[in-house]
């Protein structure tokens, strides 16, 4: 009997599961906005959620918590200085699931995850600086 499972297996182990979401979580994250498969969209809307008011407690033991699990500081320092001001007035539903068709490939229904009042150009800035970085570098 399933009694008390919750989450979705998607065909992966826990561990792989578990290093998924917090790379799906970091990439969010950082770029507010991506695009995944309906299933995957469906279950980091719930984990996201968790971090972002894990973010509004502001604790240092909440901080530590981020960090042990997602394991990248740069997305714990975004989560807990702009994130979570951002929504210290909200209760709850910080991202929304929209629809995007299905996969070419494989026909996988698409969906896009992206957090509310977003910020419009944090969607890819990163790439680009790094992108900014390489061209001024003289080529050897």
């Amino acid at each position: 009997m399933r009694h008390g499972n919750s989450n979705r297996k998607l065909n992966r182990t826990h561990e792989h599961r578990k290093a998924m979401f917090a790379n799906m979580v970091c990439s969010l994250i950082e770029h507010e906005q991506i695009q995944t498969t309906l299933p995957k969209a469906k279950e980091l809307k719930k984990i996201i959620d968790k971090y972002i008011t894990l973010g509004k407690k502001g604790s240092l033991h909440s901080r530590r918590l981020a960090i042990s699990r997602l394991r990248q500081n740069s997305a714990v320092t975004k989560l807990f200085e702009i994130l979570a001001p951002r929504y210290k007035k909200r209760n709850g539903g910080y991202s929304r699931v929209l629809k995007a068709g299905f996969r070419y490939g494989d026909a996988a229904p698409l969906a896009v995850i992206e957090l509310i009042d977003r910020d419009i150009s944090a969607k890819g800035a990163k790439d680009k600086e790094l992108e900014e970085i390489k061209d001024d570098k003289p080529q050897e």
